[in-house]
């Protein structure tokens, strides 16, 4: 069992003490780890039962009593809207930081499940339809969404004609009336939506790291909650331009900027700002001119201070603090973008393929909560900017390469699909071009910049004893870092489930077979196939038969590329980094906030009599802004010069590393010829089939046969929307049909599918 309880994150030797006994320095007491979670739940439900029961009168008469009570204070109402919707959010994150750092292994230790269940969050519900493969706890959230909606705005309605019939006013009047209210109430819906917008979309949030969602599945949820916010703010806007159209004073109410309550045109313009953003980012538009909707979504920021400005302070702090949140994450990764990363190699595979291989801060010996460096694991990506291709465009990319193939590298393997990748392979085989003819000269150049690594907190594809690996085409990037992370933690005798690995591999053509040259553990020795038991089944799809020169599909001798110094490794400040300064830097950056708005009352507003609702959302705003870059940013800053001082005494020479990768094939002699009699390659477990797709329902029922009666099996698609429909069809009707057949058919059906997708689409 102790084996099983180890962080299956923990690097080097720290393993061996675990596994002979010794204590683990970082356990803490069961209650503290209980006590701390449930605050967190007491704080969580208690906000989100605030938040669905606040159109009731029972939860506004709460209301008008805590804003009685706290009003008086230094920050007035403002103060006690903030206290009741945002500092919820915030209060959760700090409890979420001491949290990940006194227990780091409750998110890195899997152990073997006791018993067979479905899990909500792998568990298929929906697989077809505008929302995709959608999970059980997914499906859930979004029935309580329409609900909370369905249900706020019945009440609203109700009430609010009730409330108009009772003074019997001219039909007219009172259709416009109605028509101002219910606006109202559209957009106070659309602003507690807005709580929940921002909160996905900070990559390195804690809050996401706290439930283990990476990011490239909350960017679906911000996907879903910005169709839901923008439904209702555009609701919101057109029954006020309805009601002002009837009462014939449209042009005349959207141009008003009041001093003293809802500015209009701040509200018009925000609006407006939201609208470009929305039908930008549907995905037809979004699908055929992604840069147009990459360069609209900045507007954002437009769209967040208008309505500031439209709304004042204390209607704005109800959705603050996850803004703050963003603001946090985003001051963050402006930071880390501005490295300009070293390239150990930029080739171009004969396939077509681009690889990329990034130097990176040195993995520690241990990574427990008290380390410092890089943190990550197989199934990570990263965020790109060539600024020869652009200064403001970012590309994300799966990490082909597992933590544990070396300590100084990270690589990425990118398919040219549009004009930015076309132009990044120009750059690359122009140099390898003139590295043919003259090995002295080579022009051309790459400064790259990496933002991440982002992803699963805990390394979830080590969960499971049973594994099936789906791949469309690129698909097999991060596929390749799991493999790889499976053998390496086999030789070295680290904690490792998985022990049966089935790889369903589909590409368009029999080039592309290539890719798996890119696995950094390229054999397997005996010692590892006794513990695992891999089987690689690729599918062209576009050819009915192999080419003539069949060894020609294996052998993908990369031309060797270029080496770029650009002056530094991959920056280690990301939110997913080290939790001390992660969790310093939140810390400062909420104080920071907190005083500037204190001593913005004390020494303007009070002084000076501001009561302009927009210039005081205006101040609100520059108080989170200063908080973030102020003592925010001087925390950032001694991060940064800690990493800098580690680096320092752990240097790395980037040029000679670059020329020992592209000697490392002339290199082994004979201890290689050795080592390659009792090893296989991974090409060499591939079988290939020609002119035909995988069949998942034959070969679903093949593994479970293979896995055994009353099996979990961890399923992993990674391509396009088609494939991922296809498997999780199958994994749900498989888990639906689990044990409703009899005799020797119930055996092999007994086993449970849990789908996880690694797909990440913009």
């Amino acid at each position: 069992m102790a084996q099983e309880r180890e962080p299956l994150l923990r690097q080097g030797g720290g393993g061996n003490a675990a596994r002979a006994g010794a204590p683990d320095k970082g356990s803490s007491p069961p209650l503290a780890r209980s006590v701390l979670k449930f605050l967190m739940w007491a704080v969580f439900l208690t906000w989100a039962a605030g938040v669905f029961l606040y159109p009731t009168k029972p939860a506004q008469a709460v209301l008008r009593k805590w804003m009685g009570f706290t009003k008086g204070s230094l920050f007035g109402i403002t103060g006690s809207i903030f206290l009741a919707f945002s500092a919820p959010i915030l209060i959760i994150a700090v409890l979420a930081y001491v949290y990940i750092s006194a227990f780091p292994s409750d998110h890195v230790e899997k152990r073997k499940l006791r018993s067979l269940s479905f899990r909500l969050w792998t568990f298929p519900v929906l697989v077809d339809g505008p929302f995709g493969v959608v999970s059980a706890v997914e499906f859930i959230g979004i029935v309580l969404f329409i609900i909370y909606v369905v249900y706020s705005m019945t009440y609203y309605t109700v009430e609010s004609v009730s409330l108009v019939s009772k003074f019997h006013l001219p039909s007219s009047f009172e259709s416009e009336l109605i028509l101002d209210v219910i606006g109202l109430r559209l957009g106070s819906v659309g602003l507690f939506c807005m709580l929940f917008l921002f909160l996905p979309v900070a990559r390195g949030s804690v809050l996401l790291r706290l439930i283990d969602i990476p990011f490239e599945h909350a960017t679906r949820y911000h996907v879903w909650l910005g169709h839901l916010t923008m439904a209702l703010f555009t609701l919101h806007g057109l029954f006020y331009v309805i009601s002002w159209s009837m009462q014939g004073r449209l042009l005349e109410e959207m141009g008003q900027w009041k001093e003293i309550g809802v500015a209009n045109l701040p509200g018009v313009i925000s609006l407006a700002a939201g609208l470009l953003m929305w039908v930008t980012s549907l995905h037809p538009v979004r699908k055929r001119f992604f840069e147009l909707f990459f360069y609209t979504h900045q507007l954002y920021v437009v769209f967040v201070v208008f309505l500031a400005f439209h709304v004042g302070d204390f209607i704005f702090s109800i959705s603050a603090g996850a803004i703050f949140l963003f603001m946090l994450d985003r001051f963050l990764r402006f930071w880390q973008s501005r490295a300009k990363v070293d390239i150990i190699s930029a080739a171009c595979r004969p396939c077509g393929t681009v690889e990329l291989v990034f130097s990176k801060p040195a993995i520690p010996s241990t990574m427990d909560s008290c380390s410092t460096g890089l943190r990550y694991n197989a199934l990570s990506f990263i965020f790109i900017q060539v600024r020869e291709l652009s200064f403001l465009q970012w590309h994300p990319f799966s990490v082909s390469s597992s933590p544990m193939d070396g300590r100084y590298h990270m690589s990425v393997l990118i398919k040219v699909l549009g004009t930015w990748t076309d132009k990044l392979r120009s750059i690359i085989t122009d140099v390898q071009d003139q590295n043919r003819s003259d090995s002295e000269s080579q022009s051309g150049r790459i400064t790259a910049c990496v933002e991440g690594p982002y992803g699963h907190e805990s390394p979830y594809h080590l969960m499971y004893e049973n594994l099936i690996l789906v791949a469309g085409g690129i698909g097999i990037s991060p596929f390749l870092a799991i493999l790889s992370d499976i053998i390496h933690r086999i030789e070295e005798g680290k904690p490792c489930m998985p022990k049966n690995v089935l790889v369903l591999w589909s590409v368009k053509k029999s080039t592309e077979l290539s890719l798996l040259s890119a696995v950094d553990a390229q054999t397997i020795s005996s010692s590892v196939s006794d513990k695992l038991r891999l089987d690689i089944q690729a599918f062209v799809t576009q050819e009915s038969q192999p080419p003539l020169e069949d060894g020609i599909v294996g052998d993908d001798q990369k031309v060797p590329g270029m080496f770029v110094k650009n002056g530094t490794t991959v920056s280690g400040l990301v939110g997913t980094g080290d939790n001390f300064w992660a969790a310093m830097y939140f810390t400062a950056s909420t104080l920071g906030f907190v005083l500037a708005y204190a001593l913005v009352q004390v020494y303007y507003v009070r002084p000076f009599h501001v009561v302009a609702w927009w210039y005081l959302g205006l101040l609100f705003v520059l108080c989170m802004a200063a908080g973030v870059a102020l003592p925010g940013g001087l925390v950032v800053l001694l991060w940064h010069l800690s990493e800098k001082r580690r680096l320092e005494d752990d240097r790395w020479d980037a040029a000679a590393a670059a020329d020992s990768q592209q000697t490392a094939p002339a290199a082994g002699g004979d201890d290689g010829a050795a080592a390659a009699v009792s090893s296989v390659t991974v090409a060499g477990l591939r079988t290939t089939r020609y002119g035909c797709r995988p069949n998942f329902e034959a070969e679903f029922a093949a593994f479970a046969e293979r896995a055994g009666d009353a099996a979990d099996v961890g399923v992993l698609v990674c391509g396009p929307q088609g494939l991922q429909t296809s498997v999780a069809r199958e994994c749900r009707s498989r888990n639906l049909r689990r044990g409703a057949a009899g005799g020797a058919e119930k055996s092999s059906s007994r086993a449970v599918f849990h789908f996880n997708s690694h797909s990440f689409d913009l």
